[in-house]
């Protein structure tokens, strides 16, 4: 590998240490902000830079998400276990609201612990609102979510209620689907017209404090 700026090194460990400390790659505003760039395309630059000396690299098919390589193992080689899942921005645990999906960065995964084994499909998601504290689902989380699962009652899914996105527990009564909030200061969703599940929750991560 190329030897690296000390600014270079400098991003590379602020990377490392978000990485392992919080098991998430910063996004270009944070590595901006905490650097005092004066706009994300100069997160971009250093982002460029360490990718092309072999210290970065992307994540397959994901051109907004990258993971860091091991200095320590072969060239191009990354920690064993560990994958990166692209975070589409949040998702309300709580009243539906109108959400647009945006890559912010990505949440490393070790697939052995959480026992999961992601694919181009999964994705991550941030929980806002306290409506699934019963499913130990808590404002902050990173619900790690399978799009193109069929979702079984009992599941957790992202859904999509009559245009608006929610993190609700997915049931069906009398062959009729809908979702329940797990915590009984909210009510139940019955779809007025169309209730779409975007995807089935197969993990969660908690950042760490």
């Amino acid at each position: 590998m190329k030897e690296l700026t000390k600014r270079q090194r400098r991003v590379l460990e602020f990377i490392q240490d978000q990485q392992d400390s919080a098991g998430l790659v910063p996004t270009y505003r944070e590595i901006a902000a905490h650097f005092g760039f004066n706009s994300p395309n100069a997160a971009l630059a250093h982002i460029k830079a360490l990718r092309g000396k072999g210290f970065l690299r992307n994540q397959p098919g994901r051109a907004r998400t990258f993971q860091v390589v091991n200095p320590n193992a072969p060239k191009n080689r990354l920690r064993p276990r560990i994958l990166s899942v692209p975070i589409f921005g949040s998702i309300p645990a709580g009243l539906p609201s109108e959400a647009a999906q945006e890559e912010e960065g990505c949440v490393l995964i070790d697939v052995e612990t959480l026992g999961i084994k992601p694919t181009a499909r999964t994705f991550g998601l941030k929980v806002r609102g306290d409506s699934m504290l019963g499913k130990n689902i808590v404002d902050g989380d990173i619900a790690i979510i399978e799009h193109g699962l069929a979702p079984r009652p009992g599941d957790v899914v992202a859904a999509l209620i009559d245009d608006q996105v929610t993190l609700k527990t997915f049931l069906v009564q009398r062959g009729k689907p809908y979702l329940r909030a797990e915590n009984p200061r909210y009510r139940n969703l019955i779809p007025r017209e169309e209730l779409q599940v975007q995807g089935v929750m197969v993990a969660l991560v908690r950042k760490r404090k």
